[in-house]
C-alpha cells in the first residue's frame, strides 16, 4: 500500500478546525464513474484482489453497504452485497468479488457507495436520465482531434489545439504520389482530409469499414440522441454533429475513388515517421494503388451514408453524390468480379488488405445497402443469393469480430420489400446463435461467467479488446431490438454492463476514455499511444504533463498476447505481463521496444464501437447539472490557485473561487493513485495547508471536490 501522508489544514484566520473524520475512497468498490439512468439496473462490483499487481489492496465488504448522497451524506439505500460464485476467485481478474444491487436508487443526484463499518467509500457517481449524453458528446468529439488536413482551432479543440493545418507540406496530401512511382509527377492526386487512422497519421480505406458503418448505425438506430452542439466547426448548422463528422471522412473517401469506380487503398508515410503536433509532421506521404477490397468497402459505406443523408434537407444533393459513387464502384465490381491481393509494396506500415471471404462479405453488405437506397432488384438478388455464405450462417455463429456484416443483415431483415423467407432466416440464425450456439453471449450472462459482468473468453482479450467489449454490448442491444421475445430488459441491461466495464467496472477501476477526470470520471486513463500525445511531449500524461492527451479517446484494452520487442532489456513490465487476463493493461505510452501500442493505442474503429454502444443509452439532451470545461476552452476559474508553487517546505495556501464550497481534498501521484484524502467543511476563500511528511520530488495533482461534484485542481511541483 502507498504511504498515506498526513496533511494538516487550518483556516487562514486561525479559528477552529473544520475537518471531519476521514473516509477513505477505495478502488475496490467499482462503479460506472459517470453514473446511471434512474431506471437502470445498478450493480456495484466489490473486489478483494488475490492475484496480480494489486493483490495487496485487500478489502472485504461489511455485511451492509450504503448509498449516500454526496452533498448531505443522507443514506438513501442499504443492502447486503452478494458473493460471486460462492467466494471463488475469478480466473480472469484474480479477484474475489461481491455484487451490490442498488437499482432501487432512482432519484436524480450524486452518490457514493459507503461501507460505514470500515469508513470506506467508492468514487462518486451521478443518477440522471441524461448522463450518457455528455459521455457520447466527448466520444464523438474525439474524431475531431483525428481530423487531417485542417487546423484544430482552440475555439473547438481547447488546450489540445493545433492551429496550423496538418499534412499539407510538400509531397504530402495536396499532391500525393503513387508510392511505386515517387518521381512521377503525373501520379499526383489531391487526397487531403479524412481522419488519421489511429495513433499514427496514416489513412486506410479498408480500415474505415467498421468505423463508418458503426457510426452510421449508431445514428440510424437512435438519431435523436445526436445533437448539433458538440462544439465542432459545423455545430449549429442544423445537421447533427455526428453526421458532420462522418461527412469529413466521406469527403476524403470520395477523393480516393478513381474515374472508373476503383478505389485507392491508403495514404501513408513509407516507414513510421511522425511528429507532435500533427502539423509539424513534414514527412512525404504517398498513396497505394487501387484494390477490389477497397472498392467493395467504399460501395458499402457510400450506399449506407446516402440512405441517411437524403433525409437531411441541406444534404440531399450530397446524398445523390454518395449514391452515384457507390453504384459506380458496384458497376466496376460487376465487370471485375475477382478479388484483390494488395501487397502494400513501398510501405512498412500496415497492409490494409483483407482476405477473399471478407471481400465477399463486404460486397454482400454493399448489395444490402444499395438495395435499401435504390430498391433495385439486382442488389436484392445478389444479397439473397449470397448472404448464407457469411460465417454467421456457415458456422451458425454470430460474434463481435464480424459485427458490421451482422448489423447489415439484421438491418436487411427490417426492410419492407425484402423477401419474407430471407428476413425470417436472418432472425432465426441470430436468435439461435445468441441464445444457444455461441455460449459466450446469453449463456455466459445467464451463468454469470464474468465477475465483472461483461464476458469475453480469455483468448478474446486481444489487441483491441475494448472494441470487442463494445461490440458484444451492441450484439446484446441488437437482441433487444430485433428478437421478439419477453427478455428485452435483460438484453438491454446486459448491453449496458459492457459499457459499465469500459467506464469503471473493471479490475483496475479504469475509465478507458482518456483524460476524463474533469468531465465526470475520477480515474480515467492518463496516457494513450498516439503520435500527437506521445511520450515526453506536453500531451504525454494527464497528471504529470502540462496538457495530457485530448479527452474522450478509447484505448485498445487488456491484451493477453502482449509482449515487448525482443530488444527490450529493462525490468519486467508488470503489468501487463504476468497478470490475470483482465489485468493485462498498463497506463503508458512508451514506444519501441516496450511497444505500448499493443495495449493503449486508440483507433477510429475502436472509437466508433464505443459511440455505437453509448448511443443506445443516451438521451436527446445534455445533463443540466453537469459541469464541463472543454466545450470551447479550459475554464480557468476551475483551477485552484496554489502559492508557492513549486514548493520546498510543504507549506502553501489555496485560493478557492468565490461561491465554491469544497467538500473533499485529494492528493494524487503520477500513477493516478490517491495518496491522501480528507473531507472538508469550510466556506473560506483561503486555506492554509501544511504537509508534515516530505514527498518524493515530482509532480502531484491536488483535487478539490465541491458539493455539486465538480472538481477543481492544481498541479503541484515538489522540489
Amino acid at each position: 500500500m502507498q504511504k498515506i501522508y498526513k496533511l494538516v489544514l487550518a483556516m487562514l484566520c486561525g479559528a477552529f478546525p473544520f475537518m471531519v473524520s476521514a473516509q477513505q475512497t477505495i478502488e475496490n468498490i467499482k462503479i460506472n464513474q459517470f453514473g446511471y439512468r434512474p431506471t437502470d439496473t445498478k450493480v456495484a462490483v466489490i473486489a478483494n484482489p488475490q492475484e496480480g499487481v494489486n493483490s495487496d489492496e485487500n478489502y472485504v465488504p461489511s455485511s451492509t453497504l450504503e448509498i449516500r448522497e454526496t452533498s448531505s451524506g443522507n443514506v438513501v439505500f442499504s443492502g447486503t452485497p452478494t458473493m460471486w460464485n460462492n467466494g471463488d476467485t475469478h480466473d480472469q481478474s484474480g479477484d474475489k468479488v461481491w455484487w451490490l444491487d442498488f437499482s432501487s436508487v432512482t432519484a436524480p443526484g450524486n452518490y457514493r457507495v459507503y461501507d460505514a463499518e470500515s469508513n470506506k467509500r467508492s468514487f462518486a457517481f451521478t443518477v440522471d436520465e441524461d448522463i450518457y449524453s455528455h459521455v457520447l458528446k466527448h466520444a464523438v468529439r474525439a474524431f475531431y482531434y483525428q481530423r487531417c488536413g485542417t487546423p484544430k482551432l482552440a475555439t473547438y479543440a481547447g488546450q489540445w489545439n493545433d492551429e496550423t493545418t496538418c499534412h499539407i507540406h510538400n509531397s504530402q496530401d495536396l499532391a500525393s504520389r503513387l508510392v511505386t512511382a515517387k518521381n512521377d509527377a503525373a501520379t499526383e492526386k489531391e487526397l487531403s482530409g479524412g481522419w488519421h487512422d489511429a495513433g499514427d497519421y496514416n489513412k486506410y480505406v479498408n480500415f474505415t469499414y467498421n468505423t463508418m458503418h458503426s457510426l452510421l448505425f449508431a445514428y440510424q438506430q437512435n438519431p435523436s440522441v445526436f445533437l448539433d452542439n458538440y462544439n465542432i466547426p459545423e455545430s449549429g448548422n442544423g445537421v447533427p454533429d455526428v453526421l458532420d463528422e462522418i461527412k469529413w471522412e466521406l469527403d476524403w473517401l470520395l477523393k480516393m475513388q478513381l474515374e472508373d469506380g476503383q478505389v485507392l487503398s491508403k495514404v501513408a508515410v513509407t516507414e513510421f515517421q511522425a511528429a507532435s503536433p500533427p502539423s509539424s509532421d513534414a514527412s512525404p506521404r504517398y498513396y497505394g494503388e487501387a484494390s477490389a477490397s477497397a472498392t467493395r468497402t467504399f460501395a458499402s459505406i457510400m450506399a449506407h451514408a446516402a440512405n441517411l443523408y437524403k433525409d437531411q434537407a441541406q444534404l440531399s444533393n450530397y446524398a445523390d453524390t454518395l449514391l452515384s459513387a457507390a453504384e459506380l464502384s458496384w458497376n466496376w465490381l460487376e465487370e471485375n468480379p475477382g478479388y484483390s491481393n494488395y501487397q502494400n509494396t513501398g510501405f512498412s506500415s500496415a497492409n490494409p488488405e483483407v482476405d477473399e471471404y471478407n471481400q465477399m462479405a463486404r460486397q454482400i453488405g454493399a448489395a444490402a445497402m444499395l438495395f435499401a437506397a435504390t430498391g433495385k432488384e439486382k442488389y436484392k438478388t445478389f444479397f439473397e443469393e449470397n448472404y448464407q455464405n457469411t460465417h454467421a450462417f456457415e458456422w451458425s455463429y454470430w460474434y463481435p469480430y464480424e459485427n458490421t456484416i451482422q448489423d447489415i443483415m439484421l438491418y436487411y431483415s427490417s426492410l419492407e420489400n425484402a423477401s419474407t423467407e430471407v428476413k425470417q432466416a436472418i432472425i432465426a440464425s441470430f436468435d439461435n446463435s445468441f441464445k444457444n450456439h455461441n455460449a459466450d453471449l446469453l449463456t455466459a450472462v445467464n451463468q454469470q461467467e464474468d465477475a465483472y459482468r461483461a464476458f469475453l473468453k480469455e483468448q478474446d482479450y486481444v489487441w483491441s479488446s475494448n472494441k470487442e467489449k463494445a461490440d458484444v454490448g451492441s450484439i446484446f442491444y441488437n437482441a433487444a431490438l430485433y428478437l421478439n421475445d419477453q427478455s428485452t430488459d435483460q438484453y438491454e441491461s446486459a448491453a449496458e454492463d459492457y459499457l459499465h466495464f469500459l467506464l469503471g467496472v473493471n479490475p483496475f477501476s479504469w475509465c478507458f476514455m482518456s483524460n476524463m477526470d474533469d468531465l465526470g470520471a475520477e480515474k480515467s486513463i492518463a496516457e494513450i499511444y498516439h503520435n500527437w500525445f506521445s511520450d515526453g511531449t506536453d500531451y504525454d500524461n494527464a497528471h504529470t504533463s502540462p496538457l495530457g492527451p485530448a479527452p474522450g479517446i478509447l484505448s485498445g484494452g487488456a491484451n493477453l498476447y502482449y509482449v515487448p520487442d525482443g530488444a527490450y532489456t529493462g525490468p519486467t513490465l508488470e503489468p501487463p505481463l504476468n497478470q490475470p487476463v483482465q489485468k493485462r493493461y498498463r497506463d503508458w505510452n512508451t514506444s519501441w521496444p516496450e511497444n505500448s501500442w499493443e495495449i493503449t493505442e486508440p483507433a477510429i474503429y475502436y472509437q466508433a464501437s464505443l459511440v455505437q454502444l453509448l448511443s443506445k443509452f443516451a438521451s436527446d439532451k445534455l445533463p443540466e447539472n453537469l459541469v464541463t470545461n472543454t466545450d470551447k476552452k479550459m475554464d480557468e476559474n476551475r483551477n485552484l490557485l496554489v502559492y508557492p508553487n513549486p514548493m520546498e517546505s510543504g507549506k502553501f495556501y489555496i485560493d478557492v473561487p468565490n461561491g465554491i464550497h469544497i467538500q473533499e481534498l485529494q492528493l494524487i501521484d503520477s500513477t493516478g493513485k490517491t495518496i491522501w484524502q480528507q473531507e472538508v467543511k469550510s466556506t473560506e476563500l483561503r486555506l492554509n495547508v501544511a504537509i508534515d511528511s516530505p514527498l518524493p520530488r515530482g509532480v502531484y495533482m491536488l483535487h478539490a471536490t465541491t458539493q455539486r461534484g465538480s472538481i477543481f485542481k492544481a498541479k503541484i511541483w515538489w522540489r
